[in-house]
């Protein structure tokens, strides 16, 4: 049975931007108990940190595709492209593992932590055929090689997040059983702070699916 979702899914109906799209991305949730492993790992570790601004746990996803434009008229489509490749894939056994930071470490302006999978390989795969998927379905989604990931942080300016590295790089989470993409649909608000919205879950392997 999938499990409840975070309170970063939200019983509303999608976000729609005033140009009749909305941005679109398919992510898995960390597990309760994954989430809480880490926030209780990066609570005495970010005190008194001036520069990042890190992410809230609610708010913590891997991101697998993600949508900078979709038609008013296209989010069915694409929610039926995401289903259609979650049924096909089993349950994906995850754990948080170590860190990095993008574009790169001396000039950092996004920390995030590694996956680790019992089966190597599973997510990238998810994510490619997600993103192949979604392209059939008339959606582009943004390209580039894929680094799965959880954003923790980022910083309005490029740092050197040398020191983070060492406090970050040896991190290694529980491991929990992920067993449904979610749709997200968002758009940014005032100040610049991005707004979640779940219009779908998609089972892996078949479940039952939730809508919210």
């Amino acid at each position: 049975m999938p499990r409840t979702l975070p309170a970063l899914v939200t019983a509303c109906g999608p976000t729609v931007r005033d140009d009749g799209g909305v941005r679109v991305f398919a992510a898995i949730v960390p597990s309760e108990p994954a989430r809480a492993h880490l926030e209780a790992f990066l609570v005495p570790r970010r005190v008194g940190e001036p520069v990042l601004r890190w992410t809230p746990p609610h708010l913590w996803h891997v991101t697998l595709a993600f949508m900078a434009e979709v038609p008013g008229d296209g989010l069915d489509d694409v929610v039926h492209a995401i289903t259609r490749e979650a049924t096909a894939s089993p349950p994906l056994h995850l754990r948080l593992v170590g860190a990095g930071f993008f574009p790169d470490t001396h000039e950092a302006r996004v920390a995030w932590l590694g996956l680790g999978a019992d089966a190597p390989g599973a997510l990238d795969d998810l994510a490619l055929r997600t993103r192949r998927a979604c392209s059939a379905a008339g959606v582009p989604t943004a390209g580039g090689p894929y680094t799965p990931h959880l954003t923790l942080a980022r910083s309005r300016h490029p740092v050197d997040a040398t020191p983070w590295l060492a406090t970050l790089g040896d991190y290694d989470g529980p491991a929990w059983c992920a067993h449904e993409v979610t749709v997200f649909v968002s758009r940014e608000q005032r100040g610049g702070r991005p707004h979640y919205v779940a219009e779908h879950s998609c089972p892996l392997g078949g479940g039952s699916s939730v809508a919210p």
